[in-house]
Protein backbone atom coordinates (compact mmCIF):
# COMPACT_ATOMS: atom_id res chain seq x y z
CA UNK A 1 0.00 0.00 0.00
CA UNK A 2 1.87 3.01 -1.27
CA UNK A 3 -0.81 5.67 -1.07
CA UNK A 4 -1.53 7.49 2.15
CA UNK A 5 -5.12 7.08 3.25
CA UNK A 6 -6.80 9.13 5.94
CA UNK A 7 -8.15 7.33 8.99
CA UNK A 8 -11.70 8.45 8.19
CA UNK A 9 -11.53 7.22 4.61
CA UNK A 10 -10.04 3.90 5.69
CA UNK A 11 -12.80 3.49 8.28
CA UNK A 12 -15.53 4.12 5.69
CA UNK A 13 -14.08 1.58 3.29
CA UNK A 14 -13.49 -1.14 5.86
CA UNK A 15 -16.88 -0.64 7.50
CA UNK A 16 -18.63 -1.08 4.15
CA UNK A 17 -16.70 -4.26 3.36
CA UNK A 18 -17.49 -5.60 6.83
CA UNK A 19 -21.19 -5.10 6.07
CA UNK A 20 -20.89 -6.85 2.72
CA UNK A 21 -21.50 -3.72 0.61
CA UNK A 22 -19.49 -1.91 -2.05
CA UNK A 23 -17.82 1.21 -0.58
CA UNK A 24 -18.88 4.53 -2.06
CA UNK A 25 -15.27 5.71 -2.45
CA UNK A 26 -11.68 4.58 -2.17
CA UNK A 27 -12.20 1.75 -4.63
CA UNK A 28 -8.91 2.43 -6.39
CA UNK A 29 -7.15 1.17 -3.26
CA UNK A 30 -8.15 -2.42 -4.00
CA UNK A 31 -9.29 -2.39 -7.63
CA UNK A 32 -7.80 -5.74 -8.60
CA UNK A 33 -7.57 -6.44 -12.33
CA UNK A 34 -8.91 -3.09 -13.56
CA UNK A 35 -5.55 -1.57 -14.45
CA UNK A 36 -5.91 -2.69 -18.05
CA UNK A 37 -8.95 -0.45 -18.51
CA UNK A 38 -7.54 2.72 -16.98
CA UNK A 39 -5.82 4.34 -19.95
CA UNK A 40 -8.66 4.02 -22.45
CA UNK A 41 -11.43 4.91 -19.99
CA UNK A 42 -9.55 7.97 -18.78
CA UNK A 43 -9.16 9.07 -22.40
CA UNK A 44 -12.89 8.67 -22.98
CA UNK A 45 -13.81 10.54 -19.79
CA UNK A 46 -11.43 13.33 -20.78
CA UNK A 47 -13.13 13.57 -24.18
CA UNK A 48 -16.53 13.80 -22.49
CA UNK A 49 -15.27 16.50 -20.11
CA UNK A 50 -14.06 18.49 -23.11
CA UNK A 51 -17.55 18.71 -24.59
CA UNK A 52 -18.15 15.39 -26.29
CA UNK A 53 -20.39 12.60 -25.01
CA UNK A 54 -19.90 8.88 -24.53
CA UNK A 55 -21.54 5.54 -23.91
CA UNK A 56 -20.24 2.25 -22.51
CA UNK A 57 -21.92 -1.07 -21.73
CA UNK A 58 -20.45 -3.23 -18.96
CA UNK A 59 -21.23 -6.95 -19.04
CA UNK A 60 -20.54 -9.58 -16.44
CA UNK A 61 -22.15 -12.42 -14.55
CA UNK A 62 -23.54 -11.88 -11.07
CA UNK A 63 -20.66 -11.37 -8.67
CA UNK A 64 -18.20 -10.32 -11.39
CA UNK A 65 -17.91 -6.79 -9.97
CA UNK A 66 -20.14 -4.66 -12.22
CA UNK A 67 -21.27 -2.32 -9.43
CA UNK A 68 -17.71 -2.09 -8.14
CA UNK A 69 -16.50 -1.24 -11.64
CA UNK A 70 -19.16 1.45 -12.08
CA UNK A 71 -18.29 3.13 -8.78
CA UNK A 72 -14.58 2.86 -9.52
CA UNK A 73 -15.21 4.61 -12.84
CA UNK A 74 -17.30 7.26 -11.08
CA UNK A 75 -14.38 8.01 -8.76
CA UNK A 76 -12.14 8.55 -11.75
CA UNK A 77 -14.74 10.87 -13.28
CA UNK A 78 -14.91 12.91 -10.07
CA UNK A 79 -11.16 13.42 -10.17
CA UNK A 80 -11.81 15.23 -13.46
CA UNK A 81 -14.38 17.40 -11.63
CA UNK A 82 -17.28 15.61 -13.32
CA UNK A 83 -20.53 15.02 -11.46
CA UNK A 84 -21.87 11.47 -11.18
CA UNK A 85 -25.08 9.62 -10.46
CA UNK A 86 -25.81 5.92 -10.02
CA UNK A 87 -29.32 4.66 -10.75
CA UNK A 88 -30.66 1.20 -9.97
CA UNK A 89 -33.00 0.26 -12.79
CA UNK A 90 -36.18 -1.31 -11.44
CA UNK A 91 -39.32 -2.51 -13.17
CA UNK A 92 -41.43 -0.76 -10.51
CA UNK A 93 -39.55 2.33 -9.29
CA UNK A 94 -37.36 3.33 -12.23
CA UNK A 95 -38.56 1.57 -15.40
CA UNK A 96 -36.37 2.70 -18.26
CA UNK A 97 -39.28 3.43 -20.60
CA UNK A 98 -40.44 6.09 -18.13
CA UNK A 99 -37.44 8.38 -18.33
CA UNK A 100 -38.99 10.89 -15.95
CA UNK A 101 -38.52 8.35 -13.13
CA UNK A 102 -34.93 7.77 -14.23
CA UNK A 103 -34.24 11.53 -14.26
CA UNK A 104 -35.74 11.85 -10.78
CA UNK A 105 -33.46 9.08 -9.52
CA UNK A 106 -30.53 10.76 -11.30
CA UNK A 107 -31.15 13.94 -9.33
CA UNK A 108 -31.45 11.99 -6.09
CA UNK A 109 -28.07 10.35 -6.68
CA UNK A 110 -26.33 13.43 -8.12
CA UNK A 111 -22.98 14.01 -6.43
CA UNK A 112 -19.59 15.64 -6.98
CA UNK A 113 -16.17 15.21 -5.42
CA UNK A 114 -17.12 17.74 -2.74
CA UNK A 115 -20.87 17.15 -2.43
CA UNK A 116 -22.64 13.90 -1.47
CA UNK A 117 -25.74 12.63 -3.29
CA UNK A 118 -28.71 15.00 -3.62
CA UNK A 119 -26.29 17.78 -4.53
CA UNK A 120 -28.71 19.66 -6.80
CA UNK A 121 -29.21 22.60 -4.43
CA UNK A 122 -25.51 23.23 -3.97
CA UNK A 123 -24.92 22.94 -7.71
CA UNK A 124 -27.72 25.35 -8.62
CA UNK A 125 -26.71 27.89 -5.96
CA UNK A 126 -23.13 27.77 -7.19
CA UNK A 127 -24.34 28.27 -10.75
CA UNK A 128 -26.38 31.33 -9.85
CA UNK A 129 -23.38 32.87 -8.07
CA UNK A 130 -21.32 32.14 -11.18
CA UNK A 131 -23.85 33.99 -13.30
CA UNK A 132 -23.56 36.98 -10.98
CA UNK A 133 -19.79 36.89 -11.46
CA UNK A 134 -20.31 36.73 -15.22
CA UNK A 135 -22.69 39.69 -15.14
CA UNK A 136 -20.21 41.62 -13.03
CA UNK A 137 -17.34 40.83 -15.42
CA UNK A 138 -19.31 41.56 -18.60
CA UNK A 139 -21.23 44.65 -17.58
CA UNK A 140 -19.50 45.86 -14.43
CA UNK A 141 -22.64 45.42 -12.32
CA UNK A 142 -21.91 45.42 -8.60
CA UNK A 143 -23.22 42.35 -6.82
CA UNK A 144 -25.08 44.46 -4.27
CA UNK A 145 -26.86 46.41 -7.03
CA UNK A 146 -29.96 44.23 -7.02
CA UNK A 147 -32.08 46.36 -9.40
CA UNK A 148 -29.41 45.97 -12.09
CA UNK A 149 -28.15 42.50 -11.17
CA UNK A 150 -31.52 40.75 -11.14
CA UNK A 151 -32.48 41.32 -14.79
CA UNK A 152 -28.89 40.70 -15.90
CA UNK A 153 -28.77 37.29 -14.22
CA UNK A 154 -32.23 36.33 -15.47
CA UNK A 155 -31.19 37.20 -19.01
CA UNK A 156 -28.13 34.97 -18.60
CA UNK A 157 -30.32 32.15 -17.30
CA UNK A 158 -32.49 32.34 -20.40
CA UNK A 159 -29.60 32.61 -22.83
CA UNK A 160 -27.56 29.78 -21.31
CA UNK A 161 -30.57 27.46 -21.26
CA UNK A 162 -31.91 28.47 -24.68
CA UNK A 163 -31.29 25.06 -26.26
CA UNK A 164 -32.89 23.19 -23.38
CA UNK A 165 -35.86 25.57 -23.57
CA UNK A 166 -36.78 24.23 -26.99
CA UNK A 167 -38.32 21.16 -25.33
CA UNK A 168 -38.45 22.26 -21.68
CA UNK A 169 -39.03 26.05 -21.51
CA UNK A 170 -40.22 25.87 -17.90
CA UNK A 171 -36.81 24.59 -16.74
CA UNK A 172 -35.27 28.05 -17.08
CA UNK A 173 -38.41 29.69 -15.73
CA UNK A 174 -38.34 27.59 -12.58
CA UNK A 175 -34.69 28.51 -11.96
CA UNK A 176 -35.38 32.22 -12.45
CA UNK A 177 -38.16 32.14 -9.92
CA UNK A 178 -36.14 29.94 -7.60
CA UNK A 179 -33.59 32.75 -7.43
CA UNK A 180 -36.31 35.34 -6.84
CA UNK A 181 -37.80 33.30 -3.99
CA UNK A 182 -34.36 32.89 -2.40
CA UNK A 183 -33.68 36.63 -2.59
CA UNK A 184 -37.12 37.34 -1.10
CA UNK A 185 -36.48 34.96 1.80
CA UNK A 186 -39.31 32.65 0.74
CA UNK A 187 -37.53 29.36 1.40
CA UNK A 188 -40.62 27.15 1.11
CA UNK A 189 -41.35 28.38 -2.41
CA UNK A 190 -37.70 28.10 -3.37
CA UNK A 191 -37.63 24.51 -2.11
CA UNK A 192 -40.74 23.66 -4.10
CA UNK A 193 -39.33 25.10 -7.32
CA UNK A 194 -36.06 23.23 -6.89
CA UNK A 195 -38.02 20.02 -6.30
CA UNK A 196 -39.88 20.67 -9.57
CA UNK A 197 -36.57 21.16 -11.39
CA UNK A 198 -35.52 17.80 -9.89
CA UNK A 199 -38.56 16.12 -11.42
CA UNK A 200 -40.70 15.76 -8.30
CA UNK A 201 -44.37 15.43 -9.33
CA UNK A 202 -46.14 16.58 -6.17
CA UNK A 203 -45.21 20.26 -6.02
CA UNK A 204 -47.78 22.52 -4.38
CA UNK A 205 -50.14 24.44 -6.65
CA UNK A 206 -49.16 27.71 -4.98
CA UNK A 207 -45.53 27.16 -5.91
CA UNK A 208 -46.49 26.50 -9.53
CA UNK A 209 -48.63 29.66 -9.64
CA UNK A 210 -45.76 31.72 -8.24
CA UNK A 211 -43.60 30.82 -11.26
CA UNK A 212 -46.51 30.33 -13.68
CA UNK A 213 -45.32 26.84 -14.57
CA UNK A 214 -47.72 24.12 -15.67
CA UNK A 215 -47.39 20.40 -15.95
CA UNK A 216 -44.69 18.04 -14.70
CA UNK A 217 -41.62 16.33 -16.01
CA UNK A 218 -42.60 13.74 -18.62
CA UNK A 219 -41.20 11.84 -21.57
CA UNK A 220 -41.79 14.86 -23.81
CA UNK A 221 -39.53 17.27 -21.92
CA UNK A 222 -37.11 15.02 -20.03
CA UNK A 223 -34.36 15.46 -22.62
CA UNK A 224 -34.64 19.23 -22.20
CA UNK A 225 -34.27 18.88 -18.43
CA UNK A 226 -31.16 16.76 -18.93
CA UNK A 227 -29.70 19.29 -21.37
CA UNK A 228 -30.37 22.07 -18.88
CA UNK A 229 -28.73 20.14 -16.05
CA UNK A 230 -25.61 19.60 -18.17
CA UNK A 231 -25.39 23.35 -18.86
CA UNK A 232 -25.74 24.18 -15.18
CA UNK A 233 -23.03 21.67 -14.28
CA UNK A 234 -20.64 22.95 -16.94
CA UNK A 235 -21.06 26.60 -15.98
CA UNK A 236 -20.27 25.97 -12.31
CA UNK A 237 -17.10 23.98 -12.93
CA UNK A 238 -18.30 20.42 -13.56
CA UNK A 239 -17.48 19.73 -17.22
CA UNK A 240 -19.42 16.50 -17.45
CA UNK A 241 -21.85 14.06 -15.90
CA UNK A 242 -21.29 10.31 -15.60
CA UNK A 243 -24.60 8.46 -15.29
CA UNK A 244 -24.64 4.76 -14.42
CA UNK A 245 -27.74 2.68 -15.12
CA UNK A 246 -27.02 -0.33 -12.93
CA UNK A 247 -28.70 -3.75 -13.10
CA UNK A 248 -30.33 -3.01 -16.43
CA UNK A 249 -30.96 -6.74 -16.84
CA UNK A 250 -34.10 -6.22 -14.74
CA UNK A 251 -35.76 -5.25 -18.04
CA UNK A 252 -35.99 -8.97 -18.75
CA UNK A 253 -38.57 -9.35 -15.96
CA UNK A 254 -40.96 -6.81 -17.47
CA UNK A 255 -44.02 -7.56 -19.58
CA UNK A 256 -43.10 -7.83 -23.23
CA UNK A 257 -44.62 -4.47 -24.21
CA UNK A 258 -42.88 -2.63 -21.36
CA UNK A 259 -39.62 -4.38 -22.14
CA UNK A 260 -39.82 -3.40 -25.81
CA UNK A 261 -40.45 0.23 -24.89
CA UNK A 262 -37.54 0.21 -22.45
CA UNK A 263 -35.17 -1.30 -25.00
CA UNK A 264 -36.27 1.26 -27.56
CA UNK A 265 -35.71 4.05 -25.03
CA UNK A 266 -32.16 2.80 -24.54
CA UNK A 267 -31.66 2.75 -28.30
CA UNK A 268 -32.93 6.33 -28.56
CA UNK A 269 -30.63 7.48 -25.75
CA UNK A 270 -27.60 5.96 -27.49
CA UNK A 271 -28.60 7.62 -30.77
CA UNK A 272 -29.06 11.03 -29.13
CA UNK A 273 -25.64 10.69 -27.48
CA UNK A 274 -24.09 9.82 -30.85
CA UNK A 275 -25.76 12.86 -32.41
CA UNK A 276 -24.13 15.11 -29.81
CA UNK A 277 -27.36 16.24 -28.17
CA UNK A 278 -25.90 15.90 -24.66
CA UNK A 279 -22.39 17.42 -24.56
CA UNK A 280 -20.72 16.33 -21.34
CA UNK A 281 -22.87 13.23 -20.75
CA UNK A 282 -21.15 9.86 -20.29
CA UNK A 283 -23.73 7.08 -19.99
CA UNK A 284 -22.77 3.66 -18.61
CA UNK A 285 -25.04 0.64 -18.34
CA UNK A 286 -24.32 -2.63 -16.54
CA UNK A 287 -25.93 -5.97 -17.28
CA UNK A 288 -25.44 -9.71 -17.45
CA UNK A 289 -24.48 -11.62 -20.60
CA UNK A 290 -28.02 -12.99 -20.67
CA UNK A 291 -29.33 -9.45 -21.04
CA UNK A 292 -26.99 -8.60 -23.92
CA UNK A 293 -27.23 -11.96 -25.71
CA UNK A 294 -30.71 -13.29 -24.87
CA UNK A 295 -34.00 -12.89 -26.69
CA UNK A 296 -35.60 -11.25 -23.66
CA UNK A 297 -32.90 -8.61 -23.64
CA UNK A 298 -30.99 -6.63 -26.24
CA UNK A 299 -31.51 -9.22 -28.99
CA UNK A 300 -35.26 -8.58 -28.87
CA UNK A 301 -34.67 -5.21 -30.56
CA UNK A 302 -32.48 -5.61 -33.64
CA UNK A 303 -31.43 -1.94 -33.96
CA UNK A 304 -30.22 -1.96 -30.34
CA UNK A 305 -28.43 -5.27 -30.81
CA UNK A 306 -26.61 -3.78 -33.80
CA UNK A 307 -25.46 -0.79 -31.78
CA UNK A 308 -24.15 -2.95 -28.93
CA UNK A 309 -22.63 -5.73 -31.05
CA UNK A 310 -19.15 -6.69 -29.77
CA UNK A 311 -16.92 -9.65 -30.62
CA UNK A 312 -16.35 -11.86 -27.58
CA UNK A 313 -15.22 -14.97 -29.43
CA UNK A 314 -11.60 -13.82 -29.24
CA UNK A 315 -9.61 -14.70 -26.11
CA UNK A 316 -10.57 -12.35 -23.26
CA UNK A 317 -6.91 -11.41 -22.85
CA UNK A 318 -7.24 -9.40 -26.06
CA UNK A 319 -10.44 -7.52 -25.19
CA UNK A 320 -10.28 -3.80 -25.86
CA UNK A 321 -11.83 -1.18 -23.61
CA UNK A 322 -12.52 0.90 -26.74
CA UNK A 323 -15.34 -1.47 -27.74
CA UNK A 324 -18.91 -0.50 -26.94
CA UNK A 325 -19.06 -3.39 -24.45
CA UNK A 326 -16.50 -4.19 -21.78
CA UNK A 327 -16.42 -7.77 -20.52
CA UNK A 328 -15.71 -8.38 -16.83
CA UNK A 329 -14.36 -11.89 -16.43
CA UNK A 330 -14.77 -11.94 -12.67
CA UNK A 331 -12.42 -13.32 -10.07
CA UNK A 332 -10.16 -16.31 -10.20
CA UNK A 333 -8.43 -17.70 -7.12
CA UNK A 334 -5.32 -15.57 -7.54
CA UNK A 335 -7.32 -12.35 -7.90
CA UNK A 336 -9.39 -13.23 -4.84
CA UNK A 337 -6.25 -13.70 -2.77
CA UNK A 338 -4.75 -10.48 -4.17
CA UNK A 339 -7.94 -8.64 -3.21
CA UNK A 340 -7.85 -10.07 0.32
CA UNK A 341 -4.23 -9.05 0.80
CA UNK A 342 -4.99 -5.51 -0.38
CA UNK A 343 -7.84 -5.21 2.13
CA UNK A 344 -5.66 -6.69 4.88
CA UNK A 345 -2.94 -4.14 4.14
CA UNK A 346 -5.46 -1.28 4.10
CA UNK A 347 -6.81 -2.32 7.51
CA UNK A 348 -3.41 -2.98 9.05
CA UNK A 349 -1.71 0.23 7.96
CA UNK A 350 -1.46 2.52 10.97
CA UNK A 351 -3.40 0.12 13.21
CA UNK A 352 -1.92 -0.25 16.73
CA UNK A 353 -2.04 -4.02 16.16
CA UNK A 354 -0.44 -3.82 12.70
CA UNK A 355 2.36 -6.30 13.43
CA UNK A 356 -0.03 -8.87 14.90
CA UNK A 357 -2.46 -8.47 11.99
CA UNK A 358 0.22 -8.99 9.38
CA UNK A 359 1.65 -11.98 11.25
CA UNK A 360 -1.59 -13.86 11.95
CA UNK A 361 -3.46 -12.88 8.80
CA UNK A 362 -0.58 -13.51 6.44
CA UNK A 363 -0.86 -14.23 2.74
CA UNK A 364 -1.06 -17.95 3.42
CA UNK A 365 -4.03 -17.61 5.73
CA UNK A 366 -5.81 -15.33 3.27
CA UNK A 367 -5.26 -17.92 0.55
CA UNK A 368 -6.76 -20.61 2.78
CA UNK A 369 -9.77 -18.49 3.71
CA UNK A 370 -10.37 -17.51 0.08
CA UNK A 371 -10.21 -21.16 -0.95
CA UNK A 372 -12.65 -22.21 1.76
CA UNK A 373 -15.25 -19.57 0.82
CA UNK A 374 -14.79 -20.12 -2.90
CA UNK A 375 -15.09 -23.86 -2.43
CA UNK A 376 -18.58 -23.34 -1.08
CA UNK A 377 -19.85 -20.50 -3.26
CA UNK A 378 -17.68 -20.77 -6.35
CA UNK A 379 -14.91 -18.26 -6.91
CA UNK A 380 -17.06 -16.05 -9.16
CA UNK A 381 -19.64 -15.34 -6.46
CA UNK A 382 -17.32 -15.47 -3.45
CA UNK A 383 -15.78 -11.94 -3.23
CA UNK A 384 -18.52 -10.20 -1.22
CA UNK A 385 -18.84 -12.94 1.40
CA UNK A 386 -15.09 -13.52 1.49
CA UNK A 387 -14.33 -9.85 2.22
CA UNK A 388 -17.11 -9.61 4.80
CA UNK A 389 -15.77 -12.67 6.64
CA UNK A 390 -12.17 -11.47 6.37
CA UNK A 391 -12.98 -8.04 7.80
CA UNK A 392 -15.78 -8.67 10.29
CA UNK A 393 -14.84 -12.12 11.55
CA UNK A 394 -11.05 -12.16 11.32
CA UNK A 395 -9.38 -8.73 11.08
CA UNK A 396 -11.58 -7.09 13.72
CA UNK A 397 -10.95 -9.93 16.17
CA UNK A 398 -7.21 -10.03 15.61
CA UNK A 399 -7.03 -6.28 16.24
CA UNK A 400 -9.23 -6.39 19.34
CA UNK A 401 -7.89 -9.51 21.08
CA UNK A 402 -4.18 -10.10 21.61
CA UNK A 403 -4.66 -13.84 22.17
CA UNK A 404 -6.96 -14.46 19.17
CA UNK A 405 -5.39 -16.70 16.53
CA UNK A 406 -7.72 -17.21 13.55
CA UNK A 407 -6.19 -20.60 12.74
CA UNK A 408 -6.91 -21.87 16.25
CA UNK A 409 -10.03 -20.00 17.31
CA UNK A 410 -12.03 -19.23 14.19
CA UNK A 411 -14.46 -21.54 12.43
CA UNK A 412 -15.91 -20.16 9.21
CA UNK A 413 -19.71 -20.43 9.19
CA UNK A 414 -21.82 -19.30 6.24
CA UNK A 415 -25.55 -19.31 6.83
CA UNK A 416 -28.22 -19.19 4.18
CA UNK A 417 -29.65 -15.94 5.52
CA UNK A 418 -26.47 -13.94 4.98
CA UNK A 419 -26.24 -14.81 1.29
CA UNK A 420 -27.89 -12.93 -1.53
CA UNK A 421 -29.88 -14.82 -4.15
CA UNK A 422 -26.94 -15.37 -6.49
CA UNK A 423 -24.67 -16.61 -3.70
CA UNK A 424 -27.41 -18.87 -2.40
CA UNK A 425 -27.95 -20.43 -5.82
CA UNK A 426 -24.20 -20.86 -6.25
CA UNK A 427 -23.95 -22.53 -2.84
CA UNK A 428 -26.69 -25.00 -3.71
CA UNK A 429 -25.09 -25.81 -7.05
CA UNK A 430 -21.66 -26.30 -5.50
CA UNK A 431 -23.08 -28.50 -2.76
CA UNK A 432 -25.01 -30.69 -5.20
CA UNK A 433 -21.92 -31.12 -7.34
CA UNK A 434 -19.83 -32.00 -4.29
CA UNK A 435 -22.42 -34.53 -3.14
CA UNK A 436 -22.58 -36.21 -6.55
CA UNK A 437 -18.80 -36.34 -6.75
CA UNK A 438 -18.19 -37.93 -3.35
CA UNK A 439 -17.81 -41.63 -4.03
CA UNK A 440 -18.79 -44.04 -1.31
CA UNK A 441 -20.48 -41.42 0.85
CA UNK A 442 -24.00 -41.47 2.20
CA UNK A 443 -26.56 -38.80 1.31
CA UNK A 444 -25.18 -36.88 4.29
CA UNK A 445 -21.61 -37.29 3.14
CA UNK A 446 -18.84 -34.98 4.16
CA UNK A 447 -16.81 -32.71 1.86
CA UNK A 448 -13.31 -31.89 3.00
CA UNK A 449 -10.80 -29.33 1.73
CA UNK A 450 -7.31 -28.48 2.84
CA UNK A 451 -6.97 -25.06 4.48
CA UNK A 452 -3.90 -23.94 6.27
CA UNK A 453 -1.16 -25.93 4.65
CA UNK A 454 1.34 -28.17 6.35
CA UNK A 455 1.10 -28.10 10.12
CA UNK A 456 -2.24 -26.31 10.12
CA UNK A 457 -4.56 -29.27 9.62
CA UNK A 458 -7.55 -29.44 7.30
CA UNK A 459 -10.80 -27.58 6.82
CA UNK A 460 -13.89 -29.29 8.11
CA UNK A 461 -16.28 -29.77 5.21
CA UNK A 462 -19.89 -28.78 4.85
CA UNK A 463 -21.96 -30.49 7.50
CA UNK A 464 -25.09 -30.61 5.31
CA UNK A 465 -23.89 -31.08 1.74
CA UNK A 466 -27.40 -31.26 0.32
CA UNK A 467 -28.54 -27.99 1.87
CA UNK A 468 -27.47 -24.38 1.49
CA UNK A 469 -28.60 -23.56 5.01
CA UNK A 470 -25.19 -23.64 6.64
CA UNK A 471 -21.58 -24.52 6.10
CA UNK A 472 -18.82 -24.68 8.67
CA UNK A 473 -15.14 -25.00 7.97
CA UNK A 474 -12.18 -25.07 10.35
CA UNK A 475 -9.11 -23.12 9.38
CA UNK A 476 -6.96 -24.75 12.04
Amino acid sequence: MTRKVSRARRRQIIDALGRGTVPQNGLDLFAVGLERFEKVLDEELTATASGRSGFKAIRGEYGSGKTFFARWLAERAKRMRMATSEIQISDTQTPLHRLETVYRALIGGLSTASSPPSALREIVDTWLLTLEDDANAAEGIAKDDRPAMEPAVEELIESRLAEAAQTAPAFATALRFYRRARLAGDQATADGLLAWVGGEPNVAAGVRRYANIKGDLDSGNVYGFLQGLLVVLRDCGHPGLLVVLDEIETLQRMRRDSRERSLNTLRQLIDEIDKGRFPGLHLVITGTPAFYDGQQGVQQLTPLAQRLATDFDTDARFDTARAVQIRLTGFDQDKLVQLGCAVRDLYAEGNPAEARIRSLVDDGYIKDLAGAVAGRLGVGTAPRTFLRKLVADVLYRVADHEDFDPRRHYRLTISDTELNDDERNAARGTTRNAARGTAGSTARGTARSTAGGTGHGTARGMRHPLSADEVELDLT
